[in-house]
């Protein structure tokens, strides 16, 4: 919004580019990043206000006595790496039933660097336009 008859230049608004895009409730960069990073796997549940999503058992088919199950906290309306928390349980198939197995740490903190890294690419390209 300008005001006219102030005498100063129109600055383009860059609403969209801001580091800090509210609309849904958590930063949209964020979310859609996170949405994207877990396409590939099934999605219980889903909350934009609360920046909550959590994904049904995913089993890769190249390893099919194995699946994962993660969710996705988004903390904060801000794109930090702060604001990102990402947990994951995994599964073991022994004897037909399923049995929890530990989750190595560099597997979170990979699919939180990933997040994090097509968050600021989105970002970038709302710069760009």
């Amino acid at each position: 919004m300008t005001v006219s008859g102030c005498g100063k230049k129109q600055r383009p608004l860059l609403e969209l580019a801001a580091s800090k895009v509210t609309t849904i409730g958590v930063n949209a960069y964020l979310w859609r990043a996170s949405l994207e990073t877990l396409s590939f796997m099934p999605l219980l549940q889903t909350d934009s206000n609360g920046g909550v999503i959590v994904t049904d058992w995913y089993t890769n088919p190249k390893n099919p006595g194995e699946r994962v199950k993660v969710t996705v906290s988004i903390l904060d309306q801000d794109l930090r790496a702060d604001a990102l928390r990402v947990a994951a349980s995994r599964q073991t198939s022994q004897g037909g039933n399923w049995v929890e197995a530990p989750v190595q740490a560099a597997t979170v903190q990979k699919l939180e660097d990933i997040i994090l890294t097509k968050a600021r690419d989105l970002r970038r390209q709302a710069i760009r336009r």
